[in-house]
C-alpha cells in the first residue's frame, strides 16, 4: 500500500513552479497514522478504560483492558479514516484540517478507504475474540453511527450535527462496561449521557473558533447560523445537564464519597467558565475578546478528570 499521491510519478510543484520533495516512507506512515486521528483516539480510550475499573469495582484483567483497548484504537481511527476520506473536498479548503494526508495527496482515496476496512474488521475480530460479542458489536454500530449518521448525513445538513452525531462518541462508555460485565446496565448509560451533553460545548466551542472555516464551506455548525452570544448560552445550557447528569452517578451506581466531590468540584469549575465564555460573548463577535478555546481546553480537562474520578472511586472507596 504505496500510494503517495502525484509524487509517485510526477512531483507536485510549487505556484513558483518548482518541485515538491517526495514523500519519504517516513512522511506516508505518518500521513497513514494522522488518518486515524489519535487525538480522538486518546479521548475516546479516556472514557473507556476508567468505566472498566468501574465496572470490575477495582482493577480489571490486564489482557482484557489490552484487547479491549486495541479493538477500540482501531474502531475509531477505522471511523476517522471514513470521515476523513468522504470530508477531504472540504478538508482541503479549511485552515484546521488542511495538512491533512488526503488533502496533501499524500495518501490516495482508494488506500485509505482499504485501511479504513482493515481497520475495522481488526476491531471487529479482536473485540469478537478477546472482549466480547456485545462490545464487538457496539463498537461496530458506534463505527457506522459515525460514518453514516453524522459524517454522511447530519454534517452539512444542520446544526444539530454535533448533537446527534456525537452520540458516537458516547459508546466507548458502553464499551467498556459490557468488556468487564458482558451486560448493560443503567450505569454506564449515565457515563454515556455525561458524553453526550459534554459534546456540544466541547464541539461549538471549537467551531467557534474556526466559523469562518465552516462557513467557507457551508458546513453549518451552530455558530455558522447563529451569533456568538447564543452559541454561548446553548453552551451554558448543556454545560448544566452535562454536570446534572454526572452527579446522577453517585445514586444510580451507589458510589463513594470521592466521586460525587470529584464531580461537583469539577462541574463548578467547567460552569463557571461556560458562564464567563458567555458573557464575554455578549455584544460583541471578536474570537480574541470571547476566548473559545479556553473552554475547549477546559472540556479536555474536565472530561478527563471525571473519568479519572469514575475509576478510582472504588479503589478509594474499598
Amino acid at each position: 500500500m504505496t500510494h503517495v499521491g502525484q509524487s509517485a510519478t510526477a512531483p507536485e510543484r510549487h505556484e513558483s513552479g518548482e518541485p515538491t520533495p517526495r514523500a519519504t516512507v517516513r512522511d506516508v506512515v505518518a500521513a497513514y497514522v494522522g488518518l486515524t486521528k489519535p487525538r480522538v483516539i486518546e479521548l475516546l480510550l479516556l472514557t473507556t478504560v476508567p468505566v472498566m475499573f468501574f465496572a470490575d469495582r477495582g482493577i480489571p484483567e490486564l489482557g482484557l483492558v489490552l484487547a479491549t483497548v486495541v479493538g477500540g484504537t482501531f474502531s475509531a481511527g477505522s471511523a476517522s479514516v471514513f470521515n476523513c476520506v468522504y470530508d477531504r473536498d472540504i478538508d482541503e479548503q479549511m485552515r484546521r484540517t488542511r495538512r491533512r494526508a488526503l488533502p496533501r495527496h499524500i495518501v490516495s482515496p482508494g488506500a485509505a478507504l482499504v485501511f479504513g476496512f482493515v481497520l475495522a474488521v481488526l476491531s471487529t475480530v479482536v473485540l469478537l475474540v478477546w472482549v466480547n460479542p456485545l462490545s464487538a458489536a457496539l463498537s461496530l454500530g458506534a463505527n457506522a453511527f459515525y460514518v453514516f449518521v453524522y459524517t454522511m448525513l447530519l454534517k452539512r445538513r444542520t446544526t444539530q450535527n454535533i448533537v446527534w452525531g456525537g452520540l458516537a462518541g458516547c459508546f466507548p462508555a458502553l464499551i467498556g462496561w459490557t468488556a468487564v460485565t458482558g451486560e448493560l446496565s443503567w450505569v454506564p448509560v449515565v457515563l454515556f449521557m455525561v458524553v453526550f451533553f459534554w459534546t456540544p460545548p466541547h464541539t461549538w466551542a471549537l467551531a467557534l473558533r474556526y466559523r469562518e472555516d465552516y462557513a467557507n464551506v457551508d458546513v453549518p455548525m451552530l455558530p455558522v447560523v447563529k451569533p456568538a452570544r447564543e452559541v454561548g448560552r446553548q453552551i451554558v445550557i448543556y454545560s448544566w445537564v452535562m454536570v446534572a447528569t454526572s452527579l446522577l452517578l453517585w445514586p444510580v451506581a451507589g458510589t463513594g464519597a470521592a466521586y460525587p466531590v470529584a464531580a461537583a468540584v469539577l462541574g463548578a469549575v467547567f460552569l463557571l467558565e461556560a458562564h464567563r465564555m458567555h458573557a464575554r460573548s455578549r455584544g460583541t463577535e471578536d474570537l480574541g475578546t470571547i476566548q473559545p478555546m479556553r473552554l475547549f481546553h477546559s472540556s479536555n480537562l474536565y472530561l478527563s478528570l471525571l473519568f479519572v474520578a469514575v475509576a478510582l472511586d472504588p479503589l478509594i472507596s474499598r
